[in-house]
């Protein structure tokens, strides 16, 4: 299959860390926390972690403060259908595709739920023919865009579908959860919210020619309590242990390694590295790990500092950004990793 078209969308309010650090600093809730708690938002939000800024669907940081379900299940409920309805009106845009000509649908997030699902509000907003395939994925975290595309895949090849639209979507700001908890303090501080869409097709189309020629997967349960989402209070929270980058680039390693196997591929061979980028310790970890000079971390590096962690769309925003920025074709690498623990990779070949 060909990736035919990308597109991607964020809230229109975007906040500064400082600004962040500002608004939870004067919170009531947040004098709630210990000394130690109070002390590592102040040194994520203000230290340079490579986080500058983040789109938060809130229109005052006040309402980041109101941290009830009802609330936060609103918030996600008007803003997600509209985010993943912006990112595909692009992305079908860019594959000179009309929305009736998709054949399927398929939604992945794991920040709110929806019944009937976020693929029956899309649907309706993008004109979708009522006959189409429509699948909402949940429970894959950061990790979600690669599965989703596999997906894609397997009703491609099935001989049953032309063209299908794959869409991740977040609203980390629907799912806030603050306590003492390092790892939850953390999450407060790197998620952004945002949406990313792919148009996929059994024949190229786009401005460049981007082939997906197969992807791979690994899943390490033993690892899954040191990064999931728990119910806690009615609201979900993000378990985030330290060890998260050292496991995420363990597995990455290992996953390209035997995916170029496969493929009889050389590391110097690839040319474009598309990662998703849990935070700034992760990238580095990841570099070291896979022997990679600092340029092939740019993109990722760029996106995180603009918009923060946007879990599954995140690697999304990479591919656009390197397809912008004219990126030399050849063998790409782009790879996903979240809760589960899962570690999932592609490889592209693009023109």
């Amino acid at each position: 299959m060909y990736l035919a078209g990308i597109g991607t969308a964020v809230p229109e309010k975007r906040y500064s860390q400082r600004e962040c650090w500002e608004a939870l600093r004067d919170s009531p809730r947040v004098a709630l926390l210990s000394a130690p708690g109070r002390a590592l938002l102040e040194r994520v939000l203000l230290g340079e972690r490579g986080i500058h800024t983040r789109h938060l669907a809130l229109d005052s940081l006040d309402e980041a403060f109101a941290i009830e379900p009802d609330v936060l299940h609103r918030r996600f409920e008007r803003h997600a259908p509209a985010l993943a309805a912006r990112a595909a009106n692009t992305a079908l845009a860019r594959a000179g595709i009309e929305p009736r000509g998709i054949d399927a649908l398929l939604i992945s997030t794991c920040t709110g739920y929806l019944c009937p699902g976020l693929t029956s509000y899309v649907a309706e907003r993008l004109s979708l023919r009522p006959d189409i395939l429509a699948l909402d994925l949940v429970g894959q975290g950061c990790g979600a865009a690669l599965p989703n595309l596999r997906t894609a895949d397997a009703l491609i090849a099935s001989g049953r579908h032309e063209n299908v639209l794959s869409i991740c979507v977040e609203v980390c700001s629907a799912a806030l959860y603050i306590d003492d908890d390092p790892g939850v303090l953390v999450s407060a501080c790197i998620f952004g919210d945002g949406a990313g869409a792919t148009v996929v097709s059994r024949k190229a189309r786009g401005a460049r020619e981007i082939e997906w020629t197969g992807a791979f997967s690994a899943t390490d349960a033993a690892e899954r309590e040191g990064l999931r989402m728990e119910m806690c209070d009615g609201l979900l929270r993000n378990v985030l242990s330290r060890a998260v980058p050292a496991v995420a680039a363990r597995h990455a390693k290992d996953l390209l390694a035997k995916s170029m196997a496969t493929r009889h591929l050389q590391r110097r061979e690839i040319r474009g590295w598309i990662w998703h980028a849990g935070g700034p310790a992760v990238l580095d970890r990841l570099r070291d790990a896979v022997g990679l000079d600092e340029p092939a971390m740019r993109h990722s590096r760029e996106m995180l500092g603009r918009y923060g962690n946007l879990s599954s769309p995140f690697v999304l925003f990479v591919l656009e950004a390197a397809l912008a920025a004219g990126a030399p074709g050849g063998w790409w690498w782009m790879s996903s990793f979240g809760a589960g623990f899962s570690c999932h990779g592609a490889l592209l070949k693009v023109a």
